[in-house]
Protein backbone atom coordinates (compact mmCIF):
# COMPACT_ATOMS: atom_id res chain seq x y z
CA UNK A 1 0.00 0.00 0.00
CA UNK A 2 1.77 3.49 -0.84
CA UNK A 3 1.24 6.12 1.29
CA UNK A 4 -0.84 9.44 0.04
CA UNK A 5 1.71 11.78 -2.52
CA UNK A 6 2.66 15.17 -1.14
CA UNK A 7 1.07 18.01 -2.77
CA UNK A 8 3.31 21.29 -2.59
CA UNK A 9 1.57 24.59 -4.09
CA UNK A 10 3.18 27.55 -5.56
CA UNK A 11 1.45 31.03 -5.59
CA UNK A 12 0.73 33.20 -8.14
CA UNK A 13 3.80 35.68 -7.59
CA UNK A 14 5.86 32.37 -9.96
CA UNK A 15 2.83 33.43 -12.34
CA UNK A 16 3.50 36.84 -14.89
CA UNK A 17 0.16 37.28 -15.97
CA UNK A 18 0.01 39.11 -19.51
CA UNK A 19 -3.96 40.53 -20.25
CA UNK A 20 -6.85 38.31 -18.26
CA UNK A 21 -4.55 35.09 -17.67
CA UNK A 22 -4.11 34.27 -14.38
CA UNK A 23 -3.38 30.48 -12.86
CA UNK A 24 -1.49 28.55 -10.17
CA UNK A 25 1.35 25.90 -10.88
CA UNK A 26 0.86 22.88 -8.11
CA UNK A 27 3.53 20.55 -7.66
CA UNK A 28 2.26 16.70 -7.49
CA UNK A 29 4.72 14.02 -6.93
CA UNK A 30 2.84 10.95 -8.59
CA UNK A 31 3.56 7.51 -7.11
CA UNK A 32 3.54 5.81 -10.48
CA UNK A 33 5.00 2.17 -9.46
CA UNK A 34 7.98 0.71 -9.97
CA UNK A 35 8.08 0.25 -13.77
CA UNK A 36 7.87 3.87 -14.82
CA UNK A 37 9.99 6.65 -13.49
CA UNK A 38 9.88 9.97 -15.59
CA UNK A 39 8.98 13.98 -15.20
CA UNK A 40 5.90 14.72 -16.50
CA UNK A 41 3.91 17.45 -16.78
CA UNK A 42 0.01 18.16 -17.18
CA UNK A 43 -1.90 20.76 -18.39
CA UNK A 44 -5.48 21.27 -16.16
CA UNK A 45 -6.10 24.35 -17.67
CA UNK A 46 -8.33 25.94 -19.88
CA UNK A 47 -5.76 26.44 -22.48
CA UNK A 48 -2.88 24.70 -24.65
CA UNK A 49 0.05 25.43 -23.53
CA UNK A 50 3.48 25.54 -24.62
CA UNK A 51 6.48 24.17 -22.12
CA UNK A 52 10.23 24.26 -21.95
CA UNK A 53 12.30 22.67 -19.76
CA UNK A 54 16.05 23.32 -18.16
CA UNK A 55 18.40 20.79 -16.31
CA UNK A 56 21.99 20.17 -15.62
CA UNK A 57 23.04 16.49 -17.09
CA UNK A 58 26.53 15.41 -17.57
CA UNK A 59 27.48 18.16 -20.71
CA UNK A 60 26.18 21.09 -18.34
CA UNK A 61 22.93 23.05 -18.47
CA UNK A 62 20.87 21.97 -21.28
CA UNK A 63 17.40 23.83 -22.52
CA UNK A 64 14.89 21.70 -24.51
CA UNK A 65 11.46 23.23 -25.91
CA UNK A 66 8.62 23.36 -27.06
CA UNK A 67 6.18 20.67 -25.96
CA UNK A 68 2.79 22.34 -26.66
CA UNK A 69 -0.07 20.22 -24.32
CA UNK A 70 -3.89 20.55 -24.85
CA UNK A 71 -5.77 21.07 -22.52
CA UNK A 72 -6.23 18.61 -20.10
CA UNK A 73 -3.09 16.88 -21.58
CA UNK A 74 0.10 15.54 -20.65
CA UNK A 75 3.40 15.09 -21.98
CA UNK A 76 6.64 12.63 -20.06
CA UNK A 77 9.50 15.72 -20.51
CA UNK A 78 12.34 12.93 -19.85
CA UNK A 79 12.05 9.26 -19.50
CA UNK A 80 13.67 7.24 -17.04
CA UNK A 81 14.22 8.23 -13.18
CA UNK A 82 15.08 11.56 -12.21
CA UNK A 83 18.98 12.28 -11.96
CA UNK A 84 19.36 15.54 -10.45
CA UNK A 85 17.07 17.34 -7.69
CA UNK A 86 16.21 20.29 -9.63
CA UNK A 87 14.59 21.48 -12.90
CA UNK A 88 13.32 23.97 -14.71
CA UNK A 89 10.03 25.05 -15.93
CA UNK A 90 8.81 28.04 -18.55
CA UNK A 91 5.09 27.56 -19.80
CA UNK A 92 2.89 30.00 -21.78
CA UNK A 93 -0.50 30.07 -21.92
CA UNK A 94 -1.10 30.19 -25.62
CA UNK A 95 -4.82 31.07 -25.68
CA UNK A 96 -5.28 33.65 -22.77
CA UNK A 97 -1.47 34.98 -22.46
CA UNK A 98 0.61 34.74 -19.51
CA UNK A 99 3.45 32.69 -18.76
CA UNK A 100 4.68 30.51 -15.91
CA UNK A 101 8.41 32.11 -14.86
CA UNK A 102 10.83 33.11 -12.32
CA UNK A 103 14.83 34.09 -11.49
CA UNK A 104 16.52 31.06 -13.46
CA UNK A 105 17.83 32.65 -16.55
CA UNK A 106 18.57 30.27 -19.25
CA UNK A 107 18.38 30.17 -23.26
CA UNK A 108 15.17 29.56 -25.63
CA UNK A 109 13.90 30.69 -28.76
CA UNK A 110 10.71 31.07 -30.22
CA UNK A 111 10.46 27.60 -32.48
CA UNK A 112 12.11 24.48 -31.48
CA UNK A 113 15.17 23.71 -29.57
CA UNK A 114 17.92 22.57 -27.70
CA UNK A 115 20.47 24.71 -26.48
CA UNK A 116 23.67 23.69 -24.32
CA UNK A 117 24.63 26.30 -21.82
CA UNK A 118 22.70 29.28 -20.13
CA UNK A 119 25.61 31.96 -20.67
CA UNK A 120 25.44 34.43 -23.19
CA UNK A 121 22.30 33.61 -24.74
CA UNK A 122 21.58 37.36 -26.48
CA UNK A 123 25.89 36.95 -27.70
CA UNK A 124 24.47 33.60 -29.12
CA UNK A 125 21.71 34.91 -30.47
CA UNK A 126 18.80 33.11 -28.26
CA UNK A 127 16.60 35.20 -25.80
CA UNK A 128 17.33 34.75 -22.51
CA UNK A 129 13.99 33.80 -20.14
CA UNK A 130 13.40 33.28 -17.06
CA UNK A 131 12.40 29.35 -15.47
CA UNK A 132 11.16 28.87 -11.97
CA UNK A 133 12.58 26.09 -10.35
CA UNK A 134 11.59 22.24 -9.66
CA UNK A 135 12.41 20.38 -6.36
CA UNK A 136 11.73 16.95 -6.55
CA UNK A 137 13.42 16.71 -3.25
CA UNK A 138 15.36 13.87 -5.26
CA UNK A 139 12.17 11.43 -6.30
CA UNK A 140 12.65 9.34 -8.84
CA UNK A 141 9.40 10.32 -10.36
CA UNK A 142 7.95 13.51 -10.40
CA UNK A 143 4.53 15.19 -12.34
CA UNK A 144 3.55 18.79 -12.32
CA UNK A 145 0.43 19.58 -12.60
CA UNK A 146 -0.74 23.48 -14.01
CA UNK A 147 -4.02 24.62 -13.34
CA UNK A 148 -6.74 27.72 -13.70
CA UNK A 149 -6.97 29.94 -10.31
CA UNK A 150 -9.47 28.96 -7.98
CA UNK A 151 -9.44 25.30 -9.56
CA UNK A 152 -8.36 21.99 -8.04
CA UNK A 153 -5.97 20.44 -10.06
CA UNK A 154 -7.68 16.86 -11.70
CA UNK A 155 -6.23 14.17 -9.99
CA UNK A 156 -3.70 11.82 -11.93
CA UNK A 157 -3.82 8.40 -11.84
CA UNK A 158 -2.32 6.41 -9.60
CA UNK A 159 -2.02 9.65 -6.91
CA UNK A 160 -4.17 10.06 -4.04
CA UNK A 161 -5.68 13.35 -2.92
CA UNK A 162 -4.46 14.73 0.29
CA UNK A 163 -6.33 14.46 3.66
CA UNK A 164 -8.89 17.59 3.83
Amino acid sequence: MTSPSPVRTLTDARLRPIGRAAAVLALLFAATGPARADLRLCNGTDSRVGVALGYRDSGGWITEGWWNLAKSGCETLLRGELAARFYYIYALDYDRGGDWSGRSLMCTRDREFTIRGVEDCLARGFDRTGFFEIDTGEQKSWTIQLSDPGRAPPPLPGTVPPPR
